[in-house]
């Protein structure tokens, strides 16, 4: 450990961001470079405080509580404070494959479990994982490291998002010669289109991808496995396939009026937005003028948000369901839990300066939409609700009367999560399928109903975090590596 009371010593502080109403006039990302000293200042607060629950990886009342791919965080705090950044990347590689898309893309469960967090602000975990893979990459020490050996297998992997690339990675590692499908026009997956610009440069994930292309793994873009290329021929040409398309069937609104023009699911609205960024061309879906209502929380709602102001959008509003956080810790929310408390994100932040005011409307549900004479929506009607537990003891939403309102809307983007894989695959090798409509496979040998066939990331587990993602497939890769081999000498 290098200093000892570092977390007495130093409070938690992070670089600024570039001001919102700056920011919102480009693409680029808003985060400001930190010095050296303050970095390694910020490292010194971790306590190495011998129960790390940073790097459990635990679920509790189903919340992450620590890192699901255990990063050893401690370690590579310590040694970022005392300068060591080389040592420092080698042992944040043992574990994560990508800490550039974690180190900007993930909610940071590691910090909800901090030991110092009890009763102060948390150590900058997910901050000094960044810039140590930033400075990597800067210095020239990421490098292609093929594999010595190649093993004669061959492995397919249909999906190029976190698990798939994951998986390929690790695979390829083991020496297996590993293809990797991608029905979009670039790899990546939900990294390259349904993570706007501004939070996850393509850049960043395109050099990755050139690493992996570098070290022996091929890419297979344009290709619908069930489609362009039917999955018994997958199948045929492979010794072990491993699926990892992740939860495509996003959550739809039955209500009246569904069916007007302009309301669009939000993964296609920013795959659009992405994908004319990176084409030069015009917008296939476009907020410009218009007034936004974003129907959904979490990340997605909050990218929706911040994209549309970006598109120069008239108004934008979000509505969500739930009550709005409390501000601190509740009692029954105690650490190492997942602190249940209000954030306001970078697009809110961004709405707030702009029109002055959360764009966010707390305990609201959708009744309808209204259209005009062309089929086009022009508004969004709501009703307020009170959460209340019905005769099984179940927490449900129960209207308001007389709180019933009409938001003006041109473009509604439907923000409510997702239900499952999309069926193709699925219904093609008649899968066992869980009660949940995801792809059944065990979580220790995430194997399918048919041999020879795995599955790992949102495909198996349901909608989830880049990081889990990640965890499933190193996972998978070594369940796959056992099954062609007898054995692996890959982390699980």
């Amino acid at each position: 450990m290098g200093q000892k009371d570092g977390f007495l010593v130093y409070e938690r502080a992070l670089p600024p961001d570039r001001a919102p109403l700056e920011r919102i006039n480009d693409w680029q990302e808003f985060h400001e470079l930190w010095t050296e000293q303050d970095q390694r200042s910020q490292a010194a607060r971790c306590m190495d405080c011998g129960i790390p629950f940073c790097h459990s990886g635990m679920l509790i009342k189903g919340a992450a509580s620590g890192c699901p791919i255990h990063n050893l965080i401690p370690e590579w705090n310590d040694l970022i404070y005392r300068g060591l950044w080389k040592q420092a990347i080698e042992r944040l590689h043992k574990t994560n494959n990508f800490p550039e898309f974690t180190g900007r893309v993930c909610p940071a469960p590691c910090e909800g479990a901090c030991t110092v967090g009890i009763n102060q602000p948390q150590v900058t975990i997910k901050l000094n994982e960044c810039t140590i893979i930033d400075r990597a990459w800067s210095e020239g020490w990421i490098k292609p490291n093929p594999p010595k050996h190649r093993s004669g297998f061959k492995v397919a992997v249909v999906g190029s998002g976190p698990s798939g690339l994951a998986c390929a990675d690790q695979l390829n590692k083991a020496g297996h010669n590993v293809t990797v499908y991608e029905k979009e026009d670039r790899v990546g997956g939900l990294l390259m289109y349904g993570i706007p610009n501004m939070k996850l440069e393509k850049e960043i994930v395109s050099r990755r991808t050139d690493l992996m292309a570098a070290e022996g793994v091929t890419f297979i873009i344009r290709t619908e496995i069930g489609k362009e290329k039917p999955v018994s021929q997958l199948q045929a040409e492979y010794d072990a396939v491993v699926l990892c398309g992740g939860a495509g069937k996003p959550r739809d609104l039955s209500v009246t009026g569904r069916q007007l023009q302009s309301i669009h699911f939000a993964m296609d609205f920013l795959r659009a937005s992405t994908k004319s960024l990176l084409d030069g061309t015009d917008r296939t879906i476009d907020a410009a003028g218009k007034d936004v209502i974003v129907i959904g929380g979490g990340d997605t709602g909050t990218d929706c948000v911040g994209s549309s102001i970006r598109q120069k959008c008239a108004s934008v509003q979000q509505i969500e369901i739930m009550p709005k956080p409390p501000e601190n810790r509740r009692d029954d929310n105690p650490w190492p839990q997942w602190p249940a408390v209000l954030k306001t994100d970078y697009g809110q932040q961004e709405a707030i300066e702009l029109y002055g005011r959360d764009p966010r409307i707390w305990q609201t549900t959708v009744k309808g939409f209204e259209g005009d004479i062309n089929g086009q929506v022009k508004a969004v009607h709501t009703v307020e609700v009170n959460w209340q537990r019905d005769g099984e003891g179940r927490m449900t939403p129960v209207e308001v009367p007389g709180s019933e309102k009409v938001l003006p809307a041109q473009l509604v983007l439907l923000a409510m999560g997702f239900l499952g894989p999309d069926d193709r695959i699925p219904q093609n090798l008649a899968l066992k399928r869980d009660p949940r409509s995801n792809i059944a496979a065990d979580d220790q040998n995430y194997k399918t109903s048919i041999d020879g066939i795995f599955c790992a990331g949102d495909m198996r587990r349901g909608q989830s975090l880049v990081v889990w993602a990640i965890n499933e497939g190193r996972r998978a890769a070594r369940a796959c590596d056992e099954y062609l081999t007898g054995s692996s000498l890959l982390p699980g």
